[in-house]
């Protein structure tokens, strides 16, 4: 009788840590959307430019919750939530939002701009990390590379564009939900009147719901990882990985109704480049990052395989309704094995 009132003890835990762990993913991702947002216009309204709005402040967009979410778990000594956390990020971003997309827009043309620039600096970015990655951590050195290897990108990608046209920056960087950006940023109508106290409000609101989205879902991932028990660095290669990708998902999956495709490549190739770059390199800062089992094994294998498809699509300029298909049913691949290796 107490073993059966014990199971039902921790089943009752189980259910109200995954409410807990839900509800702080959407506290998490609202947050970044509203900080961001307010951000923006905050920046427009001071007299900012559309340019450095757009290369500065719209630059974490969407990758915003795996950043904050990483942080938090390195301060609170969870050395493996970081890279899990960007790896299956980036696995998510391809093969889950871009097979999307390649379904609801039938077929993604590929711009020039994306093939001669973009997806080479993001394979040689991937190729970096995974090259780093293969030894089972990140020491502090390596996440110093990683966080001067992105101001090179960032550098080397505005001088390679038509720094007239913020679209063609933009487009490469994570954005927020309310896309499409660069229309209301050519406009600069807001860059003309002080900021709103609303937006003040916004940006503050923003950063709390960030906050204490970001603090409960490491407090519910380590309670769930204890109760399961399962490492938490598998919760989050699937489950946090899937939760703070949804803006992207957001963000492409309406790119893609709009017939604007290429957009949502951008912002997947962008999202993919912050991760590996800023969400490993700024958590190794705190502490030097490790990976469990799952991610060394699963995670990188199915990243690199991920990127290296995702470049071969990108140079063939078109990627069709039936890799769309091929993405997802890999992606559903993956998931299964993450869990196949726990039994």
């Amino acid at each position: 009788m107490a073993i059966v009132y014990e199971r039902g003890i921790i089943c009752v835990m189980i259910l109200l840590w995954t409410v807990v762990f839900i509800v702080s993913l959407g506290v998490l991702v609202r947050g970044a959307d509203w900080l961001i947002d307010a951000a923006e216009r905050i920046g427009l309204a001071i007299g900012l430019s559309p340019f450095i709005v757009g290369v500065t402040i719209v630059g974490i967009g969407t990758s915003l919750p795996e950043l904050v979410s990483s942080i938090v778990a390195s301060s609170q000594g969870l050395h493996t939530v970081p890279v899990a956390n960007a790896v299956g990020s980036n696995i998510t971003n391809i093969f889950l939002v871009v097979g999307l997309a390649a379904l609801v827009s039938r077929r993604i043309e590929v711009e020039k701009d994306l093939i001669d620039l973009d997806l080479p600096l993001f394979a040689s970015v991937t190729g970096l990390f995974l090259l780093m990655a293969y030894d089972g951590k990140i020491t502090l050195f390596e996440s110093v590379i990683l966080l001067v290897g992105y101001g090179i990108y960032m550098i080397y990608a505005a001088r390679n564009r038509d720094a007239s046209t913020v679209k063609n920056i933009v487009k490469t960087l994570p954005v927020p939900t309310k896309a499409p950006l660069w229309r209301r940023l050519l406009k600069q109508r807001e860059a003309k009147r002080p900021p709103y106290g609303r937006d003040v409000l916004l940006l503050i609101v923003g950063a709390i719901l960030l906050g204490v989205g970001a603090n409960y879902v490491v407090v519910s991932l380590v309670q769930l990882s204890e109760l399961l028990g399962i490492a938490a660095g598998v919760i989050t290669i699937v489950a946090v990985a899937f939760g703070t990708s949804l803006p992207e998902v957001t963000v492409t999956l309406k790119a893609a109704k709009r017939g604007q495709a290429e957009v949502a490549l951008g912002n997947i190739i962008g999202s993919c480049v912050f991760n590996i770059l800023t969400v490993v390199g700024v958590s190794g800062l705190i502490t030097t990052l490790e990976l469990d089992s799952q991610t060394l094994s699963i995670g990188l294998p199915f990243l690199a395989g991920a990127s290296l498809l995702f470049v071969i699509s990108g140079i063939s300029r078109r990627i069709h309704a039936w890799e769309g298909w091929m993405y997802l049913l890999i992606y559903v691949f993956f998931i299964g094995q993450i869990f196949s290796s726990l039994r």
